[in-house]
């Protein structure tokens, strides 16, 4: 008899598999677009094959069935090799002998044969389902240059994101912000003197804290944030469909985010710190000292400046945990970081996490503050989406929701 399995499925599948695919997106040197993706489609499939077998939500967009007390645990696992070994063929190896190995821990029989089928059904559909997404569209970057003068030639990061289907947004510039400050404008002065003097690689006005800070949020692969996902999918009381639904709503949230921002960053092309500051002389604003020989303390990323990406990403998880915890107590929040040799930093609060990504931008100098204000607050709507969307009590509509959400109500503030 299969009765009475899934009951007694372990939560801990859906956290140790996200440990496990953000060590094998890292062993794939992926870059945090592709790798937001990578996870959206491996949490979705995860959360169609366990809420199938459990049926604690209304069906999914899969519409799927599963045999009654098939194993939560051997879905779990199928999805996540199904789907893993398509989007990242190099790393088969690996992800067969995690796959293995946690199906050696469930007994042999019905349950554990009926649980893999639906996992491998749910992560075929849903790489079907996304396999339009524009993700190879052609690339159309045409580097600023000038006939015969040499430019940098280092392309730059996602620039067919823009052209991405989003899983839940109405288009991709639904959240699309307001344009930065105008250059003679007293905001973009505060904000430029702000990070010359926070973000130069050597700045004597960064403290000892403000330094590691910077340096614990260099690293921003999805692993970073998940690790604060499962701080709250760890409390006690918590089971395998509830926390497969976090996942997907988190990661959703997440790869709309890198959509939404490559948007805005490639309609809007603004300049990093890097390029201001030594061109400070040429923006018409008396307050911008120009130096020429300004670094920022990390590697500007290969994309336009505007919006903060990794402000988006910290505003969109930051939301969908807020709406997971409603009025609850929220657990402390922890994550670990390789870029700081694997510290641990804690908040108590969400916005004290999504503060300090916000902070991080200035002083690791690749950002300036009002661009991690705008990210953090569209992340914030996208994340407030994904949860309507995701994790919406049963009998709300689409409709509604996109009602609620339509573009021209949700643009963050202006300068």
């Amino acid at each position: 008899m299969l009765a009475g399995l899934a009951a007694n499925a372990s939560a801990d599948a859906i956290t140790d598999w996200n440990v496990k695919a953000g060590e094998l997106v890292v062993e794939a040197k992926l870059g945090p677009p592709p790798a937001n993706r990578v996870m959206a489609m491996v949490h979705a499939a995860v959360y169609e094959a366990v809420n199938a077998i459990t049926r604690r939500y209304p069906a999914g967009r899969l519409q799927l069935e599963a045999t009654q007390g098939a194993s939560v645990d051997a879905a779990v696992a199928a999805a996540n090799q199904t789907t893993l070994a398509k989007l990242m063929p190099l790393q088969q190896g690996s992800i067969d002998a995690a796959y293995q190995a946690a199906l050696a821990t469930i007994a042999d029989g019905p349950a554990k044969t009926a649980g893999i089928a639906v996992g491998q059904k749910a992560a075929a559909a849903i790489l079907a389902m996304r396999a339009d997404d524009a993700v190879a569209a052609v690339e159309t970057y045409r580097p600023h240059a000038t006939a015969g003068v040499y430019v940098p030639t280092a392309l730059p990061a996602a620039t067919q994101w823009p052209q991405r289907e989003p899983w839940l947004m109405a288009s991709t510039a639904q959240f699309r912000p307001a344009p930065p400050p105008a250059l003679t404008s007293e905001s973009w002065a505060r904000d430029y003197n702000e990070v010359k003097a926070l973000g130069a690689k050597s700045s004597a006005r960064r403290s000892a804290e403000q330094t590691e800070i910077a340096r614990f949020w260099e690293f921003s692969l999805p692993q970073i944030y998940h690790g604060i996902v499962r701080s709250v999918a760890n409390m006690p009381g918590r089971d395998a469909t509830r926390n497969a639904r976090l996942f997907a709503a988190v990661t959703q949230a997440q790869d709309d985010a890198m959509i939404a921002v490559f948007d805005a960053k490639y309609h809007y092309d603004f300049w990093r710190p890097v390029t201001a500051i030594r061109r400070g002389d040429i923006d018409g604003n008396d307050a911008t000292e120009r130096d020429a020989s300004w670094t920022p303390f990390i590697d500007a990323p290969m994309h336009p400046e505007y919006p903060s990406a990794h402000s988006i990403l910290a505003g969109a998880v930051g939301a969908v945990l807020q709406a997971e915890i409603g009025a609850g107590a929220m657990p402390p929040l922890t994550t670990t970081s390789p870029t700081a040799k694997g510290a641990a930093r804690r908040w108590t609060r969400v916005d004290d996490f999504v503060q300090e990504v916000v902070n991080a931008r200035v002083y690791q100098g690749v950002h300036y503050r009002f661009s991690t204000q705008v990210g953090a607050a569209m992340g914030k709507q996208i994340g407030e989406l994904a949860a309507a969307k995701v994790l919406r009590s049963p009998g709300v509509s689409t409709a509604q929701i996109n009602a609620e959400n339509a573009p021209e109500d949700n643009h963050p503030p202006t300068f």
